[in-house]
């Protein structure tokens, strides 16, 4: 799939306070290397923890995630189409992150959803209704944004979305 672009500031909050806060070029000091490869270390492991604790399965995951260029890679090997999306999401949509690096393979080839990125005044029926030509679709959206969506309603700008086929 390639390399996706995500709003820093949107996203589930999964690095810890000192953390965050030592990745994000406001910081007050700029973290030593080591200390950097060690925060690196652990968001990449905080993401993979939060990629399985979504209940989506891939042989060989493999996320890294560099601070210096706040781009996480992610590798393995997905059942299905479905699962490599949702997953790059899970990489994608979480703060202090603003580019997906996705090296993923497939086991079974499908075409790729549309993505799309949440602005401020949208709900899953406007944006059904933009994809679909009709509001009443956005229970298909919801569908294939589960688990992260964890209601149609609570959804945020910069968040960004899969857009199933019709």
């Amino acid at each position: 799939m390639g390399m996706f672009s995500f709003i820093k500031e949107a996203g589930e909050k999964l690095f810890g306070i000192g953390k965050a806060q030592a990745a994000t070029p406001s910081a007050p000091a700029a973290p030593s290397p080591e200390q950097a490869a060690e925060l690196s270390k652990t968001a990449g492991n905080a993401i993979a923890t939060y990629i399985n604790r979504m209940g989506l399965k891939v042989e060989a995951l493999d996320v890294g995630f560099d601070a210096a260029t706040e781009t996480v890679t992610v590798s393995g090997v997905a059942p299905d189409q479905n699962t490599r999306e949702k997953v790059v999401l899970c990489c994608g949509n979480v703060a202090n992150v603003t580019k997906v690096n996705d090296l993923m393979t497939v086991s079974t080839p499908e075409p790729e959803s549309q993505m799309y990125t949440v602005v401020k005044g949208d709900n899953l029926s406007k944006i059904s209704k933009h994809f679909y030509g009709t509001p009443n679709k956005y229970p298909q959206i919801f569908e294939a944004n589960k688990p992260m969506l964890t209601h149609p309603d609570k959804i945020y700008p910069g968040q960004v979305l899969r857009i199933p086929a019709a």
